[in-house]
This record gives C-alpha cells, sequence and structure tokens, in this order.
C-alpha cells in the first residue's frame, strides 16, 4: 500500500475485511487519497448494505487504526446517510503505551492481534495479485 504522505507514487488500497479477515468491501484510489476519505468512499460506494440493516440489531464495529479521525468521518457518513451511526459504530484499535512496553519489559514495535487480521488479508492479496496485471495502475480523477 503507498502512502501519499511517504510521497510514493502508486495506489492505496481500501480493504474492509470481518473478523476473520475475508474480504467485505474493497476500493483503491491514487495513493494520494487519505485513510478519512478512502474509508468513506469505500462505505458511502456500499451505502445499501447499511441501509438494509435493521436498527434493532447490534452495531457493527469498524475497528480503525490511529490514523482515522472517528469525528471527522462520523460527520461525513451522517452527510451522506443520517442515521448510518445507529447501525454502525467506530472503535480505535489498542495502541499499547510506552508505560505497558516498559513493564512488559519491550519496546519498539508491539504487534496487536486485532490488527493483524487485516495485515494478514493484506498480505495474502499482495501474494495473488502477480497472477493478473495490475489493473488499477491508471487510476482517474475519484
Amino acid at each position: 500500500m503507498a502512502c501519499f504522505y511517504k510521497s510514493t507514487n502508486g495506489i492505496k488500497r481500501h480493504l474492509a475485511v470481518e473478523t476473520l479477515g475475508f474480504p467485505f468491501f474493497t476500493h483503491c484510489t491514487k495513493a494520494s487519497v487519505s485513510d478519512d476519505a478512502g474509508l468513506i468512499k469505500i462505505l458511502s460506494e456500499n451505502i445499501d448494505y447499511f441501509k438494509s440493516k435493521p436498527v434493532n440489531i447490534p452495531k457493527i464495529t469498524i475497528l480503525l487504526n490511529h490514523g482515522y479521525h472517528p469525528e471527522y468521518l462520523r460527520k461525513k457518513l451522517e452527510e451522506i446517510y443520517p442515521i448510518i451511526m445507529t447501525k454502525i459504530r467506530f472503535q480505535l484499535s489498542k495502541k499499547p503505551s510506552r508505560q505497558e512496553k516498559k513493564v512488559q519489559g519491550q519496546s519498539g514495535f508491539i504487534p496487536v492481534a486485532a490488527r493483524w487480521v487485516i495485515e494478514r488479508s493484506n498480505a495474502s492479496r499482495k501474494r495473488c495479485k502477480i497472477l493478473v496485471k495490475n489493473f488499477e495502475k491508471n487510476l482517474g480523477v475519484n
């Protein structure tokens, strides 16, 4: 995945997976598109899925890393579908603090189990993508 803040040219693949890592929604954009904008795009393109869900069932939890801005996402999604927050909720993934790392005697990167679901899904897609041409290479303006 290429990121605009690293000044890398290319493609950003936005992927929403369920708890076992199976793809739920996917979307490709230019690498210059922010994570927030990509999530808004992927959810708005699939808004009929959320409209079909009854309000009286448990909310769908969307686990976000700390690069996302839940309040901004909430505001933009409510502009598209005003009652969406009755059907979904955002939750920031756990990120071990320096204090927690120190208590455990660890430093640097520590894997977080819930976040590895999406990382495994991304890795499996990247292994398989060599089977076909990268058709997303010439993405137009979104």
